[in-house]
């Protein structure tokens, strides 16, 4: 069992940067993939970033390419997401999740958060 914990959501001006931070209960955080997603009203849940057990590798949507960074800390049991360029169309619930695969599917992955908002004012 993995319980995660996200933080660091907000509101901000458009352009400006946000951290998310994802914190992991357990010993066994360093074997889990993790995944953000997100979800805006009205919209299904969609994937943002993931990042591989080691941290060597990294996968993005095309929205947030160049804008996020994923990465995380195994020492600390955390993953984050930074957000720099933020644009309205960013605004949305933002989900932690963990899993056993690089995949951009929710579906494949077992445990997620509560979610933190995030809000981008034009």
């Amino acid at each position: 069992q993995v319980q995660l914990v996200e933080s660091g959501g907000g509101l901000v001006q458009a352009g400006g940067s946000l951290r998310l931070s994802c914190a992991a209960s357990g010993h066994t955080f360093s074997r889990y993939t993790m995944g953000w997603f997100r979800q805006a009203p009205g919209k299904e849940r969609e994937f943002v970033a993931g990042i591989s057990t080691s941290g060597g590798r990294t996968y993005y949507a095309d929205s947030v390419k160049g804008r996020f960074t994923i990465s995380r800390d195994n020492a600390k049991n955390t993953v984050y997401l930074q957000m720099n360029s933020l644009k309205p169309e960013d605004t949305a619930v933002y989900y932690c999740a963990a899993g056993n695969q690089l995949t951009v599917v929710a579906g494949w992955y077992d445990y997620w958060g509560q979610g933190t908002q995030v809000t981008a004012s034009s």
